[in-house]
Formats: C-alpha cells, sequence, structure tokens
C-alpha cells in the first residue's frame, strides 16, 4: 500500500486551524511547543508508516476469530500494539498524575490521523480506551481513578463502551442490563451487550468495560440509566488482578470490513461492576466517551480516505493508457476527468482535516482557556461541530474511497490492490457511533434550539475570511460569498419550518449538515490560500502554491454540492412526506 504520512499537510493545518501557537501556551506545563509538536506529529508518521501499515492487510485477510471463548488475532498485531505501548502512544493526551504526558487534543487528533490510515481495525483499541480514559478521569472516583487510569493509560488495559443491545440501538431508552447493588458497595450486572469493539481479546492483560444498565426498580427511559465499570479480571485491594469477572464474549460479528477488530456480542451474568459518580446520571457521562469517540470516527473516514487518496494517485502517476498527440505514453493523471477525480479527493480532505482540527483545537480551549466566557463559547463550538465532523468525513469516506477505486478502474475492484479493502473498511464510520442521520438530527436540533445563534457566529467568521480572499482574488471568493448567503438562508428556513412544521426540520436535517460542512469547509480552504502567503519560509514555495491551487479546485468544483443542499430545504417537506408509506412498496 502506497502511503505517506502527510505530514507538512498536518503541520500547516495545525497552524492554520489548530490554534497551535496558542494551545501550546496553555500547555507549556507539557513541555509543548510548536517544535516539540512538529516533532511529535513526525515520530507518529514513522510509526504508522512503520509499524501499524504493514498490518493492516495483514488483520484484513487473518480477521479476529472466536474459538473457545477467546478472541485470536494475528499476531502481527499483538507486535504492534505492544510497539504502539512501549513508545507511550497510549497516553499522550492522558492525564500527568495519572502516567500519560498531558498533551492538546489537536496534538492527539492529528496522531489520529496516520494511525487509522495504518490500520483502522487496530487503531479502534486504544481510540476506545482513551476515551474510557476520560470518562472515568471526568466522572469516576478518586479511588477508580487511582486503580484503573495509570494502567489502561500505559495501555496494559484496554477500555470499551457498552450501550447497545439487541433491542436498544439508537433507542437508549430500552437498554435493559440489570444491576443490583452488593453490601459491600459494588453491584451485579447481568443483560447482553452488542456491536462491543473490541469487547474481548488479549492484547491487553485487562479489558475495563463501561456498561450502561438500570438500578432495580428504575422506570424505563433515558434518566434512569447508570454507569459502571465492570472489568474482565476482577482488581484486588493491592491493585492486582485477580480472578475472571462474569463477562465473555458469546459471539464476534462476520463484518464487511476491519475484520481485525473483533466486534462482540458480550454478556455479563452478575459480574462485579462498580457504579460512576450518581445514580441515573449514566448516559450523561458516558456522553463524554460518545462525543469523543465520535470526533474519533470522523477522523477515522477522514484517514481511510486520505489513504485510498494516496494510492489512487500513485496509481495514476504509474498507469499508461493512451498517448499525446505527438504519440508520446500518458499516464492517466493526464487525462482531465482522472484529474478531477484526485482533485476533487484532495481538495475535500483538506477540508475535512480542517474543520476536524477545528474542533480539536475547541476541545483544548473548552478545558484550558483561560477566559471562562472563551471557555464556555468553546465547549458551544465543540458541541456543533461534532455532528459535522462525524457525520460529513464518514459520508466523504465512502464518496472519496469509492472516487479513489474508480482511479484504478477495474484493478481497483481487484482485492490484491487494497483499495477494496479501504472502501470495505470505511463503510462502517457513517453507522457506528451514532448513525449520520441522527448526527444531522442533532445539528438540527441544536440550530433551532438557539434560532442559528451559533451558526451565525461561524457563518460570520466566514465572511470575514471570504471578504480577505475577496480584495485578493475577487474570482476566487465569489463561490465562497454565495455560500454564505445560501447558508443564512438556509438556516433561517430551517429555524421557520421547525415552528410550523418539525417534520421538515427532521427531513431537511442531513441536507442541512451538509450545507454547513460544504460551507465551512470552504471557509476554511480560503483560510489556507490566505495563510499559503506566509508559510514560504516553512513549507517551501511548491507546497504553499499547492494549498492556493486546492483552495482554487475545492470552491470551483467542490463548494457548489451546497446548492442542491440548499434547494432540498428550500422545496420543504410536502414533496416527500405527502408520499404515502404505501408508495414505497414495487408495483
Amino acid at each position: 500500500m502506497a502511503y505517506r504520512a502527510p505530514v507538512n499537510e498536518l503541520l500547516f493545518a495545525l497552524q492554520t486551524h489548530g490554534n497551535l501557537a496558542e494551545i501550546a501556551r496553555w500547555y507549556a506545563e507539557s513541555g509543548l511547543d510548536e517544535d516539540t509538536a512538529a516533532a511529535i506529529i513526525e515520530e507518529a508518521a514513522k510509526f504508522s508508516e512503520e509499524v501499524f501499515l504493514p498490518t493492516g492487510r495483514t488483520g484484513d485477510l487473518h480477521g479476529a476469530r472466536l474459538e473457545n471463548g477467546k478472541v485470536v488475532t494475528h499476531p502481527d498485531l499483538a507486535a504492534a500494539y505492544q510497539a504502539f505501548c512501549e513508545a507511550g502512544w497510549p497516553g499522550l493526551r492522558a492525564p500527568a498524575e495519572y502516567g500519560g504526558q498531558g498533551l492538546p487534543a489537536v496534538i492527539s487528533a492529528a496522531c489520529e490521523e496516520m494511525y487509522y490510515c495504518g490500520n483502522l481495525a487496530l487503531s479502534l483499541l486504544p481510540m476506545l480506551t482513551v476515551g474510557a480514559v476520560e470518562t472515568i478521569a471526568k466522572h469516576g472516583s478518586e479511588e477508580q481513578k487511582q486503580t484503573f487510569l495509570p494502567k489502561m493509560v500505559q495501555g496494559l488495559w484496554s477500555g470499551t463502551m457498552n450501550l447497545s443491545e439487541p433491542q436498544a440501538g439508537t433507542d437508549l431508552s430500552q437498554v435493559a442490563t440489570k444491576a443490583v447493588p452488593q453490601e459491600d458497595g459494588s453491584y451485579r450486572i447481568s443483560g447482553q451487550k452488542t456491536f462491543i469493539t473490541w469487547g474481548e481479546h488479549e492484547l491487553t492483560e485487562n479489558i475495563i468495560h463501561l456498561v450502561l444498565a438500570r438500578l432495580p426498580g428504575t422506570t424505563s427511559g433515558i434518566k434512569s440509566l447508570s454507569l459502571f465499570i465492570v472489568p474482565k479480571y476482577k482488581i484486588q485491594p493491592d491493585g492486582s488482578i485477580g480472578g475472571r469477572n462474569g463477562v465473555s464474549a458469546t459471539a464476534i460479528e462476520h463484518k464487511m470490513g476491519i475484520h481485525a477488530s473483533p466486534t462482540c456480542v458480550m454478556q455479563f451474568d452478575e459480574a462485579e461492576g462498580y457504579l460512576i459518580g450518581k445514580a441515573g446520571r449514566g448516559l450523561l457521562y458516558m456522553f463524554t466517551m460518545m462525543s469523543h469517540a465520535r470526533l474519533g470516527v470522523g477522523i477515522e473516514g477522514h484517514a481511510v480516505a486520505e489513504a485510498a487518496y494516496q494510492q489512487a494517485l500513485a496509481y495514476a502517476h504509474e498507469r499508461i493508457q493512451g498517448s499525446a498527440p505527438d504519440g508520446t505514453p500518458l499516464t492517466i493523471i493526464h487525462h482531465p476527468d482522472v484529474a478531477r477525480m484526485l482533485l476533487v479527493q484532495k481538495a475535500t480532505l483538506a477540508a475535512q482535516r480542517a474543520l476536524y482540527l477545528q474542533a480539536a483545537a475547541a476541545l483544548d480551549a473548552s478545558h484550558k482557556h483561560p477566559d471562562p466566557a472563551a471557555k464556555k463559547a468553546a465547549k458551544g463550538r465543540l458541541d456543533y461541530l461534532i455532528p459535522i465532523v462525524k457525520a460529513w468525513c464518514s459520508d466523504n469516506g465512502t464518496v472519496l474511497a469509492n472516487l479513489a477505486m474508480q482511479v484504478f478502474g477495474g484493478a481497483g475492484y481487484i482485492e490484491e490492490t487494497g483499495i477494496a479493502q479501504l472502501v470495505r473498511d470505511v463503510r462502517i464510520t457513517a453507522i457506528y457511533e451514532g448513525t449520520n442521520g441522527v448526527q444531522a438530527a442533532d445539528l438540527a436540533r441544536k440550530t433551532v434550539s438557539d434560532k442559528g445563534s451559533l451558526v451565525r457566529t461561524l457563518l460570520a467568521e466566514a465572511q470575514q475570511t471570504a471578504n480577505e480572499l475577496a480584495a485578493i482574488e475577487p474570482a476566487t471568493a465569489e463561490p465562497l460569498r454565495h455560500a454564505l448567503e445560501l447558508a443564512e438562508r438556509s438556516t433561517a428556513l430551517l429555524v421557520q419550518q421547525h415552528e410550523t412544521n418539525p417534520a421538515a426540520t427532521a427531513l431537511n436535517a442531513a441536507a442541512y449538515l451538509e450545507q454547513t460542512a460544504l460551507t465551512l469547509g470552504g471557509a476554511a480552504l480560503a483560510q489556507n490560500f490566505l495563510a499559503a502567503r506566509n508559510a514560504e519560509a516553512r513549507f517551501g514555495s511548491a507546497f504553499c502554491q499547492a494549498q492556493q491551487h486546492t483552495a482554487r479546485a475545492y470552491l470551483a468544483y467542490v463548494l457548489p454540492q451546497a446548492h442542491a443542499c440548499a434547494e432540498r430545504i428550500r422545496q420543504g417537506a410536502e414533496p416527500l412526506l405527502a408520499v404515502p408509506f404505501e408508495a414505497f412498496a414495487s408495483s
């Protein structure tokens, strides 16, 4: 597989969108400065290319399997994960007091892109562990933190998220798993959880399950759910591992992709568990892990598309088809339609990278900004960007990976080229951690709840960028200025529709998310264009000129998709809602 970590692209995006200079000052106690950040990115790039990447194909061909109640994975994955832990990568953004390095989310997010490019299936293991660490660190007792976090931060113990059940997927009000209190303060957890990523394996000494369950006598609904720590192996008073707990994998799913990642059906049979925080606030606590996971999944979709693009680009430079008028053989990158597909991939990837780093920077500001008002504003910005990053980047993951396959032609449909695996792997990102329809509904809810106030702040910032670009290249800026006008109209219309016909809001939510993402992505590429003018000393003139070419391509050929989204919203709900369900049946 042809993949080279896009180090300069990441460093440029960190400076332009990740607010790296200011964030480095907030994290100075961790020894962070811009030079250190660059060194970390370069080391992560090397690790991804040399350690994770070689295991990607191996994991696909030799997927996880269940044998006698144990999940078996290819030994190469265990070796790669051990190297990951020995290098200290699991603790990159974990609190220093529990053995982590305490670095910001923007640095971690950039590194995660490279891990996911190397081996998405394996990278899910540390991704979920980081989310579990954050959840316990934020909501757990001091005893729980001291017991679980140091081993998890080292990667010696892993973490999982246990929400879904056979009857409870998106609708978590149907969760039936029970938690019965014991005299010693622990609980006995009983029930079944489905689609649990890395729910059982032998790559770590212990697995720390975070489980949503109900206490006896509580009513149905999400407000009566509590969150519990349930370890695979019980923990002794001295912190050492004891006997096996009452939790096991009864099956693993046979999936379209991410074959190396065991997706488990987990059975809890009076397993010993420990309540996190207060009873009845489990879903609230779990949102800490879910928010982390949704940002991570957005990066996953982006990363797989990046890997696919790089393969397609390499192939387009090598594959000879046709000839120039003088008879000189041509590689297919010289064919306009192939160049179009590659540029759409490259430009969209640049916009996605900008948006996920903006979200990560908002996360850092929500934790570390010295101004309380700015910290609160950053939290609002983060909450608004999360569904956009998750949905847009994962939807695009499939679109862009398919474009990469198209560049290969028939060879792309052959498994040996590796493109087919990427198409298969990336498809799940639009589904898990909340389907993209759920993300769109969440964004619409947030938009109408404040009558579009927050998104208008984002659009106003984008307008300022458009004005700066217009002063330099009016023609390049014009599509962005038009898109911003459309975004304002669609926001007002969405709010208006919700007041008169909430069903219209639900119907148009997906179009609104796509339009907003395309528009904010356009503003981000305009920022890249402007930033490139002053970045030649650091990145070189060729790189900076490429950034400007990419921005022009996005604004001219990708951003206009926002017009179709705006038209769907303008049409309202009637053309679809008026269709009776019977009409969906075949004739």
